[in-house]
């Protein structure tokens, strides 16, 4: 395997790839040129870690270079950045939920109990995209339901209404709002910092006086 192989655009390919895919299917769901994608997915071709198909290109998972890669993927990557980084190139309907749907509303400035023994990542995924979330979760060996290191706790609808903030599908402000007033002992500092940072008409007040 050429080191040239090891780098952003193939990482992204192979994390992206479905069992039977297109270039043009994989530079959407990656955000990189047709152009470019087609050269790297040439490259791969060429490793013999994907196979060229009428109309598409399948993956040979049995390639020693591409369990090569993957291993790297999982070895190499901070393991609860690779959860979130990783639900971006699957291409599926998604939205960030919960405790997560604060996180990225505040910006990442309000986190509550989740730590790096234990780090569940709320999503809702949609019924017809689950068996496809399925499938690159063994592949990638992310957990769900685990409830030790990061996983995913999945909630599986027909349907659900999302935002784009920051490159994430999550739930709306308002939704996410509700949910800390409904949870307002664990959440009340974070309704705080909304408050504040998109002038919202919340009727809290947690900061501490300062006597000093």
């Amino acid at each position: 395997m050429k080191i040239e192989m090891l780098n952003p655009y193939v990482i992204k390919i192979l994390i992206s790839f479905r069992k039977e895919d297109s270039i043009s299917s994989i530079s959407k769901r990656i955000n990189l040129s047709y152009g470019w994608t087609n050269k790297w997915v040439n490259e791969l071709v060429r490793e013999g870690i994907l196979k060229s198909k009428w109309r598409g290109y399948v993956l040979n998972e049995q390639n020693g270079s591409y369990n090569k890669i993957i291993s790297f993927i999982r070895d190499s990557l901070n393991e609860i950045h690779f959860y979130y980084s990783a639900l971006q190139l699957f291409g599926i309907d998604y939205c960030l939920t919960k405790t997560d749907s604060v996180y990225v509303w505040t910006e990442g400035g309000y986190n509550i109990a989740r730590y790096k023994e234990y780090y569940p990542i709320f999503i809702k995924v949609k019924k017809s995209n689950y068996p496809i979330f399925l499938e690159y979760c063994k592949r990638l060996k992310l957990k769900i339901d685990s409830y030790k290191g990061a996983f995913y706790v999945v909630e599986v609808l027909d349907d659900f209404k999302a935002v784009n903030k920051n490159g994430f599908f999550v739930e709306s402000l308002e939704e996410t709002i509700n949910f800390m007033q409904k949870n307002i002992y664990n959440f009340e500092p974070a309704l705080e910092m909304i408050k504040e940072m998109y002038n919202k008409k919340i009727n809290v007040k947690y900061k501490e006086i300062n006597y000093l």
